[in-house]
């Protein structure tokens, strides 16, 4: 007799954050044009005192201006900041997916078992001077500033919420609402902010009508994530997918329960035409 089963074997090193959890910054936009992400990719690697983060996003409404606003736990310099291409994140997606493999297990009574089998893929942006000296009156210093592929960069240092948000409203851009107390909190942590805008005359020349995912390093004793920005930009649930490398142990969060997802679960048969609807359907 022929029977099949699916088992469940999702192993690796990807961390899905369905309900309130966001990207780890937000989007300002000129003037009332709306931009929200829904779904946000970040590939979180981490040596010693050395972390590198890879942010890749979606989002919706109209880009042709817009700037993210990252907070980051200390100075960045131009060398620290790189392009990259999306298909080394798309290429890190395929690799941890889930995916059934099809095989047959001997049978010792000579009949040929029919298996599906679940798995993960791995174990476990003038005037310079007068520009500044505008910051300077608002409390907010321009710490560095210079341009990486599509993007002009800045790396800002603020005394209070309000004189980071009068300063980015005057520069044309309309902050989010909630974001105050949201930047406040990451300003009482003493960290900075990485505001990345796109040039869309150097886009253009470029031949891209998509934004690459950019790579920030940076060493510091603080390992962490900052997700509560990108909330101010959530309309309804947003994905958060954090593939995080090590070279050692696993990464979880110490300050989100962390859920594991079913693993060596015998299941139907019939799910094999209805694996991607049925994966999402466990969230």
């Amino acid at each position: 007799m022929k029977t099949s089963r699916l088992i469940f074997a999702l192993i690796g090193l990807l961390l899905l954050l369905p309900q309130a959890f966001a990207f780890c910054g937000f989007y300002v936009a000129r003037a009332d044009s709306k931009l929200y992400n829904k779904a946000s990719q970040v590939v979180l690697v981490r040596d010693g005192k050395r972390t590198a983060l890879t942010m890749a996003n979606d989002y919706q409404g109209d880009p042709s201006e817009f700037a993210m606003v990252i907070p980051v736990p200390t100075v960045i310099e131009k060398s620290d900041v790189d392009v990259m291409e999306k298909a080394v994140v798309d290429h890190l997606d395929a690799y941890s997916a889930p995916r059934l493999v099809e095989y047959w297990d001997d049978d010792p009574n000579v009949d040929r078992r029919e298996m599906l089998f679940f798995s993960g893929g791995v174990d476990a942006f003038s005037d310079r001077s007068a520009h500044s000296d505008g910051a300077r009156a608002l409390g907010v210093t321009i710490q560095r500033e210079f341009s990486v592929g599509e993007y002009d960069i800045q790396v800002l240092a603020a005394e209070q919420s309000t004189g980071l948000i009068t300063w980015l409203n005057q520069e044309g851009y309309k902050i989010p609402e909630g974001a105050d107390p949201v930047i406040a909190s990451y300003l009482a942590q003493d960290m900075r902010f990485f505001v990345a805008k796109v040039n869309l005359k150097r886009q253009a020349r470029q031949g891209r009508t998509w934004l690459r995912p950019l790579r920030v390093t940076y060493k510091s004793r603080k390992f962490m994530l900052p997700i509560r920005l990108g909330t101010v930009n959530a309309n309804g649930p947003q994905d958060l997918i954090i593939y995080t490398l090590t070279p050692r142990g696993r990464v979880e969060a110490t300050n989100y329960r962390t859920v594991r997802l079913p693993s060596d679960v015998d299941i139907p048969p019939y799910v094999r035409d209805e694996f991607g609807a049925f994966y999402l359907a466990m969230f």
